[in-house]
């Protein structure tokens, strides 16, 4: 049975009248191929969202499709961010997945009082205006909804990256290290999509 997440983190930072809270999360950290891609949510005060909101990771791709839309409708504001394989091979993963977020936040309509992270802090942002969630995807709601738009976000990028390179079928791994995405590359090298930085090189020596 999946655990839902819920408003509690939010609701204590609302009760001490900070408004505008935003949750925010990345999906793509550990692919091989395509960008990291971060969302921020912001959900009215003392929202009642009419069904349960999980970690994305746990969730059919048909359920992320309907809470995504659920979430652009109910939030306040949305927004996203994401670094560019260029970005990762050049500065690193670490570096870019904090450029993706600071992106997703600079993107909503409505400046955030405080932010709600999975796990740690976002850098070059100030901590007093931050908490980090230990596992923070599965019981903050507002965290949860970020996933969610990330991920569906970063999976429409890797379908549509699928089209032109199919060999590598994209669609199905999303640029996750798969034995099919490990067999494509032997088979047919790298791309200019696949994050070099990542020491690959291993798979076709």
């Amino acid at each position: 049975m999946k655990l839902a997440s819920d408003f509690n983190f939010e609701k204590k930072l609302w009760s001490s009248k900070i408004n505008f809270v935003a949750g925010v999360d990345e999906v793509g950290r550990g692919a091989w191929a395509g960008p990291v891609v971060a969302a921020a949510v912001v959900f009215p005060k003392n929202i009642q969202f009419p069904t349960d909101l999980y970690d994305s990771k746990l969730l059919l791709p048909r359920q992320r499709e309907y809470l995504s839309k659920l979430i652009y409708r109910l939030a306040r504001s949305v927004g996203i961010g994401s670094a560019d394989v260029h970005t990762i091979n050049k500065q690193g993963i670490s570096k870019a997945t904090h450029i993706a977020f600071r992106s997703a936040i600079k993107n909503l309509l409505i400046k955030p009082d405080h932010i709600l992270v999975d796990a740690f802090y976002i850098k070059r942002l100030r901590r007093g205006n931050q908490t980090p969630i230990k596992k923070g995807d599965v019981i903050c709601a507002s965290i949860s909804a970020a996933s969610i738009v990330a991920k569906v976000y970063r999976d429409y990028i890797m379908r549509n990256l699928s089209k032109k390179y199919p060999q590598y079928h994209f669609g199905k791994n999303k640029g996750y290290g798969t034995r099919v995405h490990q067999e494509a590359i032997r088979k047919n090298n790298f791309t200019e999509i696949h994050r070099r930085s990542f020491n690959l090189d291993y798979l076709i020596q």
